[in-house]
């Protein structure tokens, strides 16, 4: 399946497969999302769960390809995003297969995206916000989007220390940024 996306009054063009998440169009929850989000050029940004890799690809053509990081546990995921990040002349971004964080050592984000499977339990969507909170700078910021908003407000409070929540279209995104202050008394009560 394929068809076309207008970002920042440029078209891109998207192939995608039948067993990943939002085949035929883009979904509106990453819609909203991106909605939410105002990149600029020479930014880090993690595209986390890329599946077909539209967020990763439309950051890159912000913040250039060389300072995005794609990654996806599904190895078909990781094909289809690469072929369209070849498509959109962005291949020089990093797409890689990793189960959430935990097979890359990527660091100092100033964005790290995720439009976390919730529809399962909160596994997976925990271990995002707890290992991504490490994995951004100094005022970098997590978001997220899901249709629920109760679990993910109370993680993201307590990991960063408060989360900015935007409704859009029965979708909840959460901005949280990471803090100084936070990181100290995270860095703290690891000791």
């Amino acid at each position: 399946m394929s068809f076309s996306i207008s970002y920042h009054s440029r078209q891109f063009q998207f192939e995608t497969a039948a067993e990943l998440f939002s085949p035929q169009n883009l979904d509106r929850g990453t819609e909203a999302m991106l909605s939410t989000v105002t990149f600029a050029p020479g930014e880090r940004v993690l595209d986390l769960g890329c599946g077909w890799g539209v967020v990763g690809i439309l950051a890159a053509s912000i913040v250039g390809p060389e300072n995005v990081v794609m990654t996806d546990i599904d190895p078909r995921a990781v094909q289809v995003a690469r072929q369209n990040a070849e498509r959109n002349q962005l291949a020089g971004v990093t797409i890689l297969q990793s189960d959430g964080l935990q097979d890359h050592r990527e660091t100092d984000f100033d964005w790290i995206l995720s439009n976390p499977p919730y529809h399962e339990d909160f596994s997976v969507a925990k271990q995002f916000i707890m290992k991504g909170f490490n994995r951004l700078k100094i005022g970098g910021r997590m978001v997220m989007v899901t249709r629920r908003r109760l679990w993910y407000q109370k993680k993201l409070t307590s990991i960063f220390g408060g989360t900015e929540v935007h409704e859009i279209n029965g979708y909840f995104v959460f901005h949280s940024e990471k803090r100084r202050e936070t990181y100290a008394k995270r860095k703290k009560r690891n000791r």
